[in-house]
């Protein structure tokens, strides 16, 4: 019965946590310096413009890390966003996969 009770917590915390989680990575890694989750433009695009833009591509997770991991500049504008080299790959991955995932 213990073992059912621990692996239903889990669980839920595994459903619930992943946004909370990603947007925390978001905040420890300064990416909420040029971005916000929803809401207008500031230095970079909402997360929520990002989503909207990229739903339904079959290749929006690898393009979108591959950004991130090494910058870019011309698709939302003439500011360039750094290259985040020293962010941990499973970081860049979880951080897209949220980003994604706002509706």
């Amino acid at each position: 019965m213990k073992s059912l009770i621990l692996s239903a917590a889990a669980l839920t915390l595994a459903v619930v946590l992943p946004a909370q989680a990603s947007e925390e990575l978001a905040k420890k890694h300064l990416c909420t310096t040029c971005h916000v989750v929803k809401g207008a433009k500031t230095i970079g695009p909402s997360y929520a413009d990002v989503a909207k833009k990229y739903a339904g591509q079959k290749d929006a997770e690898a393009k979108l890390a591959e950004k991130v991991k090494k910058g870019g500049q011309g698709v939302w504008g003439q500011v360039p966003m750094p290259p985040n080299a020293a962010v941990p790959e499973a970081d860049i991955k979880a951080l897209v996969k949220w980003i994604l995932s706002i509706k």
